[in-house]
Parts: C-alpha cells; sequence; structure tokens
C-alpha cells in the first residue's frame, strides 16, 4: 500500500468516503465489536473535548489544546498498535491515549495543572505529555532503538504537528530512524497550521509525507479524517517496522476545526468558509454512515451511547476536581528512581519553609 500511494506522485490514501462508502479492495479487516469500540472512543473524545473547554473557560481547567476535527487522525493510527507497542504523544492526541487505556480523569487531571496525571498505570506503554514541540520525535526514536537492542517486539508509534517538521528534532530524528533503521512509526498530523502559521509557508515541499525519501525510508499520505486508510497504513507501516524493514513516514492529512489552544483564537487568520468546508469531512459524521450502511449502528443506540459518554465524562471530571492537590514531595519524587542528595536537600529545603510560612 504504501508503494501504491507515493507522495512524489500526488497520490493520496483514502478507503472510508465522505458518504460513508468504502474503496472494498482496500477495506481493513475490523470486526465489529472493534469497530463499535472505535467509534464510541471517537464520540467520547469529542465529548471530553468540549467539556474541556467550558472548565477552561470557567477557571476549572488550564489552558487546553482542542482536538475538534482531529478524531480520526488520533485514533486510526493508534489502533494499529498492539499492547505491548509504545504510543509517545505530543499533546493534542486525546483519543490515542483513550483507546490506549489511559483513564479519562488522569487526562483531566493533567490539564487542571496536576503532574500526577502523567503517571499511568502500570503495563500502559504511553510516554507523558511533551509540550515542547517535537522533542518527542527524539524520545520515540530512543524508546524503539532500545526495545530493539532489549530483542523485543514492540514497536514506538510517535504523534507531531505539521509545525513539529520546521523543529531540528524532526530532522534529526529521522534522520537518526534512517540510519539505525529502527522500529518507529512517524505520524504528522498535518492539521494545516501551526498555531497561525499555514503549512505552505513551512515548506516548499508539495507534501510532508515526501520528506521520508530523504531519510532512506517510505512516506504516505493519507485522508486524515478517514479512520479505514489511517488503520491501513499504519497496520502495514507497524508490521514492516516489527519485520525489521525500518521506519515510515505517514501524513495524516486533516484540519483543526477548533482553537490551537484556548488561548488563541484562529478567527483571525482563517475564514468562517473554510471552517465550514472542512466540517464536511467530519470524521465522527463520515464513521457513523460507515457503521450505519454495515448495519451496525441506529438513533436508538446512539442515544443510549450518549447518555453513557455523558455520565462518564461527568465522573472522570467529579474526580480529577476531589483529587488531592500535589505536595512539595510531589516535585521530586518522579525524578529519579533513587533521588540525589542535592535534590533531596532542595525538597528539605523547600518543606522547612513552608512550615515557617
Amino acid at each position: 500500500m504504501v508503494d501504491e500511494f507515493d507522495p512524489l506522485k500526488g497520490k493520496r490514501l483514502q478507503i472510508l468516503r465522505e458518504t460513508g462508502t468504502v474503496n472494498k479492495k482496500l477495506e481493513p479487516e475490523i470486526d465489529d465489536d472493534t469497530l463499535i469500540r472505535a467509534y464510541r472512543t471517537l464520540v467520547l473524545t469529542r465529548v471530553s473535548d468540549d467539556k474541556a473547554i467550558k472548565l477552561q473557560r470557567q477557571g476549572r481547567l488550564g489552558a487546553y489544546p482542542p482536538s475538534i476535527g482531529q478524531e480520526a487522525s488520533q485514533l486510526g493510527p493508534t489502533m494499529a498498535l498492539e499492547e505491548n507497542d509504545w504510543l509517545v504523544w505530543a499533546f493534542r492526541e486525546w483519543g490515542a491515549i483513550t483507546w490506549k487505556g489511559v483513564p479519562l480523569w488522569r487526562q483531566f487531571l493533567y490539564w487542571m495543572g496536576n503532574e500526577e496525571g502523567n503517571n499511568y498505570p502500570e503495563g500502559i506503554r504511553v510516554t507523558p505529555t511533551a509540550v515542547p514541540v517535537g522533542s518527542q520525535i527524539l524520545h520515540a526514536i530512543g524508546i524503539s532503538y532500545a526495545s530493539r537492542l532489549r530483542g523485543e517486539d514492540s514497536v514506538a508509534l510517535v504523534f507531531f504537528g505539521d509545525g513539529g517538521t520546521s523543529e531540528g528534532d524532526f530532522h534529526e530524528g529521522l534522520n537518526m530512524a534512517g540510519v539505525l533503521n529502527t522500529p518507529t512509526v512517524f505520524v504528522c498530523q498535518n492539521n494545516q497550521f501551526a498555531i497561525s502559521m499555514r503549512r505552505e509557508r513551512q515548506t516548499a515541499s508539495p507534501t510532508i509525507a515526501q520528506k521520508a525519501v530523504a531519510y532512506g525510508f517510505k512516506g504516505i499520505q493519507v485522508d486524515g479524517n478517514d479512520l479505514l486508510g489511517l488503520y491501513a497504513a499504519t497496520r502495514e507501516a507497524v508490521n514492516r517496522a516489527r519485520d525489521g524493514q525500518g521506519p515510515t513516514l505517514i501524513e495524516s492529512f486533516t484540519y483543526r476545526m477548533g482553537d490551537h489552544t484556548t488561548s488563541d483564537d484562529a478567527s483571525r487568520y482563517r475564514t468562517k468558509e473554510e471552517i465550514e468546508e472542512w466540517e464536511k469531512r467530519d470524521p465522527i459524521t463520515r464513521f457513523k454512515r460507515y457503521l450505519i450502511k454495515r448495519g451496525l449502528w441506529d438513533e436508538a443506540r446512539e442515544e443510549g451511547m450518549m447518555a453513557e459518554i455523558q455520565d462518564e465524562v461527568e465522573k472522570a471530571v467529579n474526580k480529577a476536581e476531589s483529587y488531592h492537590r500535589p505536595s512539595i514531595d510531589d516535585l521530586f519524587k518522579h525524578a529519579y528512581a533513587d533521588m540525589p542528595p542535592e535534590l533531596r536537600e532542595q525538597m528539605e529545603c523547600l518543606k522547612q519553609k513552608e512550615v515557617k510560612e
């Protein structure tokens, strides 16, 4: 598939169309239960996203990066991973880490300003949030290279945005992955903007996917609102990486329908008409139509699911807001397995200062 859709020839993979119909020749085999779980995760992501924005406006949550419009771009690739594979995310992939098993309440907790939200349950191979743009790319290469040295049969998948491809970390990382032939899958969520900077002002390259060629491995551009296409492309890339055939760069061609963060006002640099045009390609609506055509979904099930999700989100928020506030110890205890003397001294100093105050 990656050879058939060569980005240098201007080809973009799409399996699921806006109408809910599919290219039967390319449609991946996914069982019904997994498809329904995927749809529920898409909707849960959007409902959680909307709740987070409202909480921020109420002063109950810090600055937050909305993910509306990018739900399939996050979930499709993640569905292709095995339990033992690593997910290295940036800061917008709420749906991806949900699928991987990160509890919803911990996600709210993190954006409320408590780093304990990054403390995931044992066995979940998801790295903490990486807000510095592009830095997580290098982490993924290190993880995948270490996994190979240890003889583990695992792959690392890393998310980043089109803005991240303008960082040195992107070029250094892809070069290193190509040279070392690491089992890494790079997923660029090309949502057309690096905050307010349009993609065409960042690079003269017609696609981001074709940049992989310069580093000696495969690249493919996929319709980023097509969950099936993203799953199929990533599944092939994951299998190739696991078989020792090296990394792959996947460009998910999507659109950020919300603001960059709740501190941004996207109306200052794009038009209402542009957003409306992309709303017609909504990834959740598209996938719902697909399920209906397959006889797996109807409005009665939709109503029941929405009630369950609303309840789940409210319970997650309540749990996050009732969680204990961080202590001085929390600032230090997660940095090292064995705290070095200088940090222990600093911690005790702060504790004494707190007592005096």
